[in-house]
């Protein structure tokens, strides 16, 4: 099958195609929108299938078997991925305000691709799908009930597919049925969030009814009091970009690159020193609560920019969790080794690059494969 997988920023495009399950070609269109970047989706798609033109790959989007959208935001109504149609595509509309930049993004690419190849198979993979195995119990909020059947308020979490991935990677590499493990998955990036999953399936995360709740990101606060978004916004503030912009380690110590953050921190910089220290000091509170959930943990897996690449922080984050059964093996961790555990460390540390891109053509071709059209 020949597929090309499409996942839509707010201002990039991300695309890669697969040819029998192998990557032919990757890469990305970005600054879409903006001053010295192309136009809009439709012009970013011509360019995404002149790249492929070029590389020799197709001679037109009219050669590809189908297309796969990661859309961000599938609500309750969307657990698993679909077959795009008519009635998909007005779910998705509706589904904007509970993820504007992403949601509406995703929906212009498949609009676009629709137009552009019709009669193409087209689906549609949802980032919050994997946590709908949560029980009532991890995804409620203790709100008034009524507002979660009037307006759908619940925490549905994100970074599904990447946390999906990793897991049955860590179920290959331990060579151990997904089925019978029980792990603690940690996407680090600009986005993070940590994921508890129990026989290949989400029971609880730390993203919520949006991907504010949490972990510290880049400039995402993360868990904080409600009342401090009620207290600005009677003082007049803009709450949304505050939390969502301008908070996490930018506003700690102004950078949320976490590789100019350890520069700064290794330079003696205090407030990248804090930032650090508060950056790692929520991780430790979710993995003992997972802990908790879980009873038993058999891998600790870290991905994504920040997870799988600074050993520094790796190592900060396992400091102090040996009563726990995590032990670091510090030359590994330098190494950046795929197990990077001691022998002594009853629970395996895992350090495994994410591939979201693999996992959304897996489960779009599991999807066509089984007759589904």
């Amino acid at each position: 099958m020949r597929l090309l997988v499409l996942n839509g920023g707010s201002s990039s495009l991300k695309y890669t195609l697969f040819d029998q399950q192998k990557v032919v070609v990757e890469g990305s269109v970005e600054q879409i929108g903006e001053v010295g970047g192309v136009a809009d989706y439709h012009t970013a798609l011509l360019e995404v299938e002149r790249r492929l033109i070029d590389h020799g790959a197709i001679q037109s989007f009219e050669m590809l078997d189908a297309v796969a959208h990661r859309v961000v935001h599938g609500g309750e109504r969307f657990i698993e991925p679909v077959i795009i149609d008519d009635e998909v595509v007005k779910a998705i509309r509706e589904l904007i305000p509970l993820a504007p930049l992403h949601n509406r993004a995703n929906l212009e690419g498949i609009e676009r691709m629709r137009k552009l190849i019709p009669s193409t198979p087209q689906v549609a993979i949802f980032d919050t799908a994997f946590h709908h195995a949560m029980p009532p119990s991890a995804y409620l909020y203790a709100i008034p009930m009524h507002l979660y059947k009037e307006y759908g308020i619940r925490r549905y979490g994100f970074h599904g597919t990447s946390h999906a991935y990793v897991a049955k990677e860590t179920a290959k590499i331990l060579k151990r049925p997904l089925e019978s493990l029980h792990l603690i998955t940690l996407h680090l990036g600009n986005g993070a969030s940590v994921c508890a999953i129990e026989g290949g399936k989400s029971i609880e995360t730390s993203m919520g009814f949006t991907p504010l709740e949490g972990l510290v990101m880049g400039t995402r606060c993360g868990d904080i009091d409600p009342g401090i978004a009620l207290f600005l916004e009677k003082e007049g503030l803009d709450v949304d970009t505050i939390l969502n912009k301008e908070s996490g380690l930018k506003g700690i110590c102004g950078h949320n690159d976490m590789r100019q953050v350890e520069q700064m921190a290794l330079e003696g910089d205090e407030k990248a020193q804090l930032a650090i220290k508060i950056f790692v000091h929520r991780i430790k509170k979710y993995i003992g609560a997972y802990i908790a959930l879980l009873g038993r943990v058999d891998g600790l897996i870290f991905t994504a920019g920040i997870g799988e690449h600074s050993a520094f922080i790796r190592a900060e984050i396992c400091h102090g969790l040996e009563t726990m059964d995590i032990v670091i093996d510090a030359k590994r961790n330098a190494l950046h080794q795929t197990i990077i555990s001691s022998e002594e460390s009853a629970i395996k540390i895992l350090v495994i690059k994410t591939d979201e891109a693999r996992e959304i053509a897996r489960q779009t071709e599991a999807l066509l494969s089984v007759g589904k059209l």
